[in-house]
């Protein structure tokens, strides 16, 4: 499976406005972050929870040892480009900590379980972000 290719193919279907193999349109964002080596902008087709006026995204990168690259790039530059339905807006991202964290995961492992096994596949602490308009 090239996850490459699958995601240009998801991109462009997203942005092309129709329906998206395999997904959901209504549940995807595109995230759009800096590199953190390259400073080239770079796009990652992705889920998230609408939380009042913030988008949640997790870095669970189905349960791998280490964090997805978006990740590792919003924590060097959180400023952030956000594509969801027809809208597209610069916002800020912010992993959540503490009591946040812990409530919303638990909240999110419980509305998509499939959480809850990635997050026993790995060690680490997933990261779940707000994405909140800039």
């Amino acid at each position: 499976m090239d996850v490459k290719e699958i995601n240009r193919r998801t991109i462009a279907q997203f942005r092309a406005g129709g329906d998206i193999e395999g997904m959901r349109r209504d549940r995807l964002v595109l995230l759009t972050t800096t590199g953190r080596r390259s400073g080239a902008p770079h796009t990652t087709p992705m889920m998230f929870h609408r939380d009042g006026d913030r988008l949640l995204v997790v870095g669970s990168n189905v349960g791998a040892l280490k964090h997805p690259d978006w990740y590792l790039n919003l924590r060097n530059n959180p400023h952030v480009t956000v594509e969801v339905g027809e809208e597209t807006y610069p916002a800020l991202a912010t992993p959540l900590t503490g009591d946040d964290r812990a409530v919303t995961w638990a909240m999110l492992k419980n509305t998509y379980p499939f959480f809850a096994e990635h997050e026993m596949n790995t060690s680490r602490v997933i990261p779940v972000v707000a994405l909140t308009r800039a």
